[in-house]
């Protein structure tokens, strides 16, 4: 099974490339999103998360509010690394099982999705790196247009991820993304046919 992590800053498009190249794979693959397995582990995690973080971050219900939990910890460097040590160890275990889980339904190709592929060195885990690449300014336009992030916030939750060079480095492949739909599906059409083709040449994995 062909191991692809792919990966890209805040506010690059990578959710839509992620999709776009799994609609094109079809069957052959299948999906490993950290952002959702994040979502999947946070209500375990929720006492670890309000005595890091407070009560403040409780909607009324019970719930978390992601919004205000954002808002917490990516303030800086040190909040953000609270945050990640209560989550990742929950989320490393739940990405072994979906990468189990799709090893045992002879999936050929699992793309796992994650922002910070890089960052967390979980691109060491993967056969093939992809990188999702867009100029910071133009992230910074996105997130306030499409997201409603105040440009500080936006430029803030930008660098609290590693640098765009370093996580070019990383890369296998690079899609660039600074423009429209149309730029990116010829570039992600050709990458799906490259991970198909070296798919049937990788040895099977557990």
């Amino acid at each position: 099974m062909l191991k692809v992590g792919l990966t890209g800053g805040i506010g690059s498009g990578k959710s839509t490339a992620a999709a776009q190249l799994i609609k094109l794979l079809g069957n052959d693959a299948a999906l490993v999103d950290a952002d959702q397995i994040a979502r999947d582990v946070i209500t375990p995690a929720l006492p670890e998360l309000v005595q890091a973080f407070g009560q403040g971050i409780l909607q009324a219900d019970g719930s978390v509010n992601r919004g205000e939990l954002a808002a917490r910890a990516f303030v800086d460097r040190e909040h953000t690394d609270m945050l990640n040590a209560i989550m990742h160890p929950k989320i490393n275990k739940l990405t072994e099982r979906r990468f189990q889980h799709a090893a045992a339904e002879g999936k050929l190709i699992v793309l796992y999705d994650n922002p910070l592929l890089v960052d967390m060195s979980k691109h060491k885990d993967v056969d093939v790196v992809i990188v999702v690449d867009v100029d910071s300014q133009e992230r910074v336009r996105r997130l306030v247009a499409h997201r409603g992030l105040d440009p500080d916030d936006a430029r803030r939750r930008i660098a609290q991820q590693i640098d765009d060079d370093t996580r070019r480095a990383a890369a296998d492949l690079i899609i660039d993304n600074n423009g429209g739909l149309e730029q990116l599906e010829p570039q992600v059409a050709r990458i799906a046919d490259q991970l198909r083709q070296q798919a049937h040449t990788t040895p099977a994995t557990d």
